[in-house]
């Protein structure tokens, strides 16, 4: 029996990087120079001279400990988003939650260090796949957000929609408390970053269309996936002010387009979509390897989504079925007495 490995293409050639950058880094630091990772890890003060760290960075760990953290994110994660918008769209992303988080983050060091002044600000050591794991949640957040994840055998349950804002707390108090600022400045990017490209800038394939290619969108307008619902219900009101005035300050300066209604309405209808199809068993699953092609794929989200239509008019005509039945009841009595003859009538027959 032929063994086969079942894991999509990209995802493959990432978990390679991972080993070999960083094998490469530790190997750098200790058989070479000390400060010699810096050809791999991200230094704000020599990254001009190393441009190709802002890529390096993410994949190059410190310790055995985080490098199966980061192949466990990219593995599980990357076989399901990968499969779920292809390599090609994966690919893109991935670039751009790999690039613009360092890039940013080596950003905050530079002008932390020309405020204060402070030597060890230009010389923080930025790596680690943080903002790959932030970026990640998100976009579960947005194709599987009612999905629970059940940990010791039942004994906690969490849903998909709630791992962002734990991720993020987590590393926010971390930072604060055990002054892991990196991991802390670099979850945030790479949470922005990632809930940036996915809400105005992806592809979305129309999974209400019905032609046989499927038209495609930029953006998921959902009311779900907007910003404040990824906090607390307690604190979503605030939130939500303050993301619309951001949001409406970027549409002045014309740098985001507004959402329409018919953009809004097309979101909700995919990620009821979505949500009709939960979280497949895409891990024991071969993909595509029994010969789904894109197009089939396509034609079964469209499928889910006719269906979650279907089912949203059957529950409409539902709720309107009990008061044309009353209604009838209502006046069967009525036409009945109109229709059978009165008693005098009967009395006047009987009598003839």
């Amino acid at each position: 029996m032929q063994w086969r490995i079942n894991i999509p293409p990209l995802t493959r050639v990432l978990l390679v990087l991972l080993v070999a950058f960083s094998v490469s880094y530790q190997g750098l630091r200790l058989g070479v120079d000390r400060a010699a990772g810096h050809y791999l890890a991200l230094i704000p003060q020599w990254a001009l001279f190393t441009p190709w760290v802002y890529f390096t960075a993410t994949y190059s760990e410190q310790n055995v400990l985080t490098i199966l953290i980061a192949g466990a994110t990219i593995l599980y994660g990357g076989k399901y988003l990968e499969r779920a918008w292809g390599s090609l769209e994966f690919g893109k992303f991935i670039l751009i939650v790999t690039l613009v988080p360092n890039f940013v983050a080596s950003l905050i060091y530079v002008l932390l260090f020309a405020i204060s002044q402070n030597d060890d600000l230009a010389f923080v050591v930025i790596q680690g796949s943080v903002a790959l794991q932030g970026a990640f949640l998100v976009a579960f957040k947005q194709l599987v957000p009612e999905h629970t994840v059940t940990i010791l055998r039942g004994a906690v349950q969490i849903r998909v929609k709630h791992f962002p804002s734990l991720f993020l707390a987590a590393n926010t108090l971390s930072g604060i408390i055990l002054g892991t600022d990196t991991a802390l400045v670099l979850a945030w990017v790479g949470f922005l970053t990632s809930w940036t490209y996915l809400r105005f800038y992806k592809k979305q394939l129309d999974l209400s269309s019905t032609s046989t290619g499927g038209s495609q969108h930029r953006g998921d307008a959902s009311e779900t996936f907007a910003f404040a619902y990824f906090w607390p219900d307690a604190v979503q009101p605030p939130v939500a002010a303050i993301a619309d005035g951001v949001y409406n300050a970027l549409v002045a300066l014309r740098i985001c387009t507004p959402f329409s209604a018919e953009d809004v309405e097309m979101g909700n209808e995919q990620a009821m979509a979505r949500g009709e199809g939960g979280l497949p068993n895409i891990l024991n699953q071969g993909g595509t390897r029994n010969g789904r092609s894109k197009q089939e794929e396509a034609e079964r989200r469209r499928a889910l989504a006719l269906k979650a239509l279907d089912q949203r008019l059957h529950a409409a005509s539902t709720s309107n079925k009990p008061q044309s039945t009353s209604a009838a009841q209502l006046s069967t009595p009525r036409e009945a007495a109109d229709s059978s003859p009165s008693t005098t009538e009967v009395a006047d027959r009987n009598q003839t």
